[in-house]
């Protein structure tokens, strides 16, 4: 799922930022870190993200595990508002597999069109529901090996919605998460599947579909790829990268995204207890 687009995290800064800077004055002469420190470190990192996350949420629409696996397969390259704005006029028409699976492909382009790649992800949509009616009873399958047989369903897509829709622990490796845990020496690969397996080795699995969202949330709102905002940062303190992006508290408020910048989220019906405002439909957006 991709990043396109006052705050509690710079209410944080000012206890964090000094702590940070400690930490980097001393980071010359100190010892590389022990595996049981950055254990550590990665699980007080999880703790507190969750008091500034409470509400972390998958940020896209759905009803059922149906539409949860649709939206994500459309949320590849591409927000998750914009799929978020597509997904409403494509479930009135398609609301089933069994629709899906009968569409004609130049009608369910055009509906899609405006997540991208939208001739690719037309046919996924298609294979994913043909086979959902063939081999499934028209049901998403609450199984790893089941989802990844899907056409279009690798398994970040698969992780998505067995923790969201069926409640099975899994880590999501989406590019802020892979960002975040290299930044963060939790891991040096590059590759999700090692990643995930570096992750799962750190975290019970009891915390991996949380900390997945929690990660994301922080990813998308204030630890960005080209700038992030570390002058706004409430885990400054806890982090080996700080300093690589904006350090100024003031400056670094302004990067802040989403909810934290007082801007609308990503969902047009966001769970009850998000702070920010909803998203707009389509036709808002203009």
């Amino acid at each position: 799922m991709a990043e396109k687009q006052d705050s509690a995290v710079g209410e944080h800064a000012p206890s964090g930022a000094p702590k940070a800077a400690k930490s980097a004055k001393r980071s010359g002469s100190r010892k590389p870190e022990s595996r049981l420190a950055m254990v550590r470190r990665a699980r007080r990192i999880n703790r507190e993200l969750a008091e500034v996350y409470p509400y972390a949420h998958p940020e896209l629409d759905f009803r059922d595990p149906f539409e949860l696996l649709v939206a994500t397969v459309l949320s590849a390259q591409t927000t998750d508002l914009r799929v978020n704005q597509t997904t409403p006029a494509l479930f009135a028409k398609y609301p089933t597999a069994d629709d899906l699976a009968e569409a004609a492909p130049e009608d369910l382009e055009a509906i899609i069109r405006p997540t991208g790649f939208f001739r690719a992800k037309a046919r996924s949509l298609l294979g994913l529901s043909a086979a959902l009616r063939d081999d499934f009873g028209g049901e998403v399958p609450g199984r790893l090996e089941d989802l990844v047989t899907l056409p279009g369903v690798g398994r970040k897509t698969a992780f998505v919605v067995l923790g969201n829709a069926f409640g099975v622990p899994g880590i999501t490796v989406d590019t802020h998460f892979g960002r975040l845990v290299r930044r963060w020496k939790w891991t040096e690969h590059e590759d999700p599947v090692k990643v995930e397996a570096d992750i799962a080795a750190i975290f019970p699995k009891s915390e991996w579909t949380m900390l997945s969202h929690r990660v994301i949330f922080h990813g998308r709102r204030v630890c960005h790829a080209r700038k992030p905002a570390c002058g706004a940062c409430p885990i400054t303190h806890l982090c080996p990268s700080y300093g690589e992006g904006e350090m100024d508290p003031e400056k670094a408020k302004k990067l802040l995204k989403y909810e934290l910048g007082g801007q609308p989220g990503q969902r047009l019906n966001p769970p009850a207890d998000y702070p920010g405002r909803p998203a707009p439909g389509l036709r808002e957006a203009g």
